[in-house]
């Protein structure tokens, strides 16, 4: 299965749902598809300059590492060389910080979600959020 516009919106409204009832700071939610090219986008009123590219960097870096961010930072922690190296690879379009997810459709990834904007925790429960209520599998997260 690939990721449509409608699937990708809901998982961006869903997720800014889930911000709102958490009373999150402001977000900024990208959905990308397994190639890495967004399909749907939002930035919540108040979110600051920098989010989008951040909330990109999460997702564009677990489809990259085929991994959640929150994985990936725990890794890099044991092996910093490397992920200087990587970073430096990828133009810094990589973000160490738990918010970016994959979506997968049964055992395939399809897309990710990236969220930046409030804690990494917070980030990544409302990506979370947002797969759960577009009916993709969240079990191989966190």
């Amino acid at each position: 299965m690939s990721l449509n516009l409608s699937a990708a919106q809901t998982i961006v409204s869903a997720a800014l749902a889930d911000a709102r009832a958490r009373g999150a700071k402001p977000l900024a939610v990208i959905v990308l598809d397994a190639g890495g090219h967004p399909v749907a986008f939002a930035r919540e009123d108040g979110a600051t300059m920098f989010r989008h590219d951040i909330a990109r960097a999460k997702a564009v870096g677990a489809l990259g590492m085929g991994d959640d961010t929150r994985v990936i930072a725990e890794r890099a922690k044991g092996n910093p060389a490397f992920f200087q190296s990587v970073t430096a690879v990828v133009g810094g379009q990589i973000a160490f910080s738990p918010g970016g997810v994959l979506i997968r459709d049964g055992g395939s990834v399809i897309g990710a979600v990236g969220i930046s904007g409030d804690t990494g925790d917070c980030d990544e429960e409302c990506a979370l959020a947002g797969i759960r209520t577009a009916g993709f599998n969240v079990e191989n997260a966190k």
